[in-house]
């Protein structure tokens, strides 16, 4: 999963940069908040972001509010690692929009921990923005169903887009999940199977 990390100290977001590779991470850096910004505003942007409050540009949290601004399929985990350990200024990253937020110096396996979490969340999130876009397109698929279809007065076959004609069964089998199975209407058996079957038996009968 891609990671931006933005941190305007170089040995701080180098040091980020190598340990999230080793977790397995694809990094992405940035050494100010205007950056980061522009990183998280491209279209295929990092799920994931760890952002230093104090930075060049634009501070952390104003980073944040930006992101949380624009709207999208999934939410961003966005984590402020910051010195700033009062409790107003965990407050204030918090409703900033931060999803989580670790003070420096930090310990290495709980920094691991909680990305952990927020990959998992943002992972959950877009599989789930990917199973509503499937079922999305299946109801897209089953609803082209009921609009207006040429069929033919006679036969009762059905013309698809291409200009081909097609029995009704095939035509749905072939647009939807429905099979079909066959049998005989009442109707059909007193206007068409009965006065056969009644015929074959004129035929066999020996009187």
């Amino acid at each position: 999963m891609r990671v931006l990390i933005a941190d305007d100290d170089d040995s701080i977001r180098s040091m980020l940069t190598r340990m999230l590779s080793d977790w397995g991470y694809a990094v992405t850096a940035a050494a100010d908040g205007h950056a980061a910004w522009q990183i998280m505003m491209e279209r295929e942007s990092p799920p994931v972001a760890i952002l230093d409050w104090n930075m060049p540009g634009m501070a952390g949290p104003d980073v944040i509010r930006h992101i949380r601004s624009i709207a999208r399929n999934f939410t961003p985990y966005l984590l402020l690692l910051t010195a700033k350990d009062k409790q107003r200024d965990i407050v204030e990253g918090l409703r900033a929009g931060a999803s989580d937020y670790i003070i420096k110096p930090f310990d290495y396996d709980e920094l691991q921990a909680r990305l952990q979490v927020g990959a998992q969340m943002v992972g959950l999130q877009l599989e789930l923005g990917q199973k509503l876009k499937e079922l999305q397109e299946a109801l897209d698929h089953v609803k082209s169903l009921q609009g207006l279809l040429p069929i033919c007065t006679y036969c009762k076959k059905i013309r698809d887009d291409q200009n081909y004609w097609h029995s009704v069964d095939n035509y749905i089998s072939a647009n939807t999940d429905a099979q079909f199975t066959h049998g005989i209407c009442p109707d059909c058996y007193q206007s068409i199977a009965k006065p056969q079957l009644d015929l074959l038996k004129r035929d066999h009968d020996p009187n």
